[in-house]
Order: C-alpha cells, then sequence, then structure tokens
C-alpha cells in the first residue's frame, strides 16, 4: 500500500470489483442525472463489474484501489507505454466525497508514480462539464478533439496533459 495526500493507493484486485461496482455505479450515475436528467448512465458494464474486470484487471493496465481512513472510495486505472505517452482510462470517487480536491490528490499520485511520463491522454463524456472543469482547469489537461459534438449523449472530448 502506499499513502499520498491522505489516500491510500492499493493495486486493485478480483476482490475490489464487488467491492468498488456500486460506488462506480453511484459515480457514473450521479454524473448522469446532473448532467443529462437521467436516473442512470455509464460506459458498458460499469453497474455489473464487467468494465472493471475488463479494465482494471487487465494486464497492460495499472489500476489502484484508492481508499480514505480504510474505506475504499474509488479507482484509477491508467495504461502506462513504452514510449511514455500514457492514457488515464479512468477515474472514480464516491459521489459523497467529490468536490473536496480528491481528484487532484489522485491524479498528483499518477503523476508523481510515473514521472517519465511525457504525456498523458485520456477522454470523457461531452456532457460531462464537471470533467471538463477537472481535467482542464485543475489537472491541466487541453482540449484537442471533440468527437460527435452535437450528440449529446456519445459526443466525446478527447483531451491531452
Amino acid at each position: 500500500m502506499e499513502v499520498y495526500g491522505g489516500l491510500q493507493f492499493e493495486r486493485f484486485t478480483e476482490e475490489d470489483v464487488d467491492i468498488l461496482t456500486p460506488v462506480m455505479k453511484s459515480a457514473f450515475d450521479e454524473d448522469t442525472q446532473r448532467h443529462l436528467n437521467k436516473p442512470t448512465g455509464g460506459p458498458d458494464g460499469y453497474d455489473n463489474g464487467d468494465f472493471l474486470r475488463k479494465y482494471a484487471l487487465n494486464p497492460a493496465s495499472q489500476a489502484y484501489k484508492i481508499s480514505k481512513d480504510d474505506k475504499p472510495i474509488g479507482a484509477v486505472i491508467v495504461w502506462i507505454r513504452e514510449n511514455n505517452v500514457n492514457f488515464l482510462g479512468n477515474i472514480f470517487i464516491d459521489p459523497k466525497l467529490q468536490d473536496k480536491g480528491l481528484g487532484l490528490i489522485i491524479w498528483k499520485f499518477i503523476e508523481s508514480k510515473y514521472p517519465d511520463a511525457v504525456k498523458w491522454y485520456t477522454d470523457t463524456p461531452g456532457f460531462s462539464r464537471r470533467n471538463h472543469n477537472f481535467y482542464i482547469n485543475k489537472c491541466g489537461f487541453k482540449v484537442v478533439k471533440i468527437k460527435n459534438p452535437r450528440d449529446k449523449y456519445n459526443g466525446t472530448s478527447l483531451v491531452i496533459g
């Protein structure tokens, strides 16, 4: 276990899927409710563990369970490439703990963990203004491409750090 900024980071394991799937579902559903006025929504498998099994347990990814005061609150998944142009696949935290600076602590942990990164890429739903604010104004990413800009539900912003 590593501690950074008052949070605990542990390598993601199969046992974490059942613990963190409800947290992931809650985080994505809250974002969907806020921005689309729909009760639920997220990427395929976000609500049944398939997303975490596919990406967090993927041997090519580096994934961490994040805890605060020994209570699991979220996860982060990154893809570290040989050329050090890396991909931030996913960050999620319990919505009750959002807007308290924890996302930035998580991002700073990732930056400190992978100091050889030349660049970071990520993408986020086009509708999620809160995510845009986080990535651009807090983490220093820049929008480099918008896919399907007129599609409220499937538009995506590709951002680079």
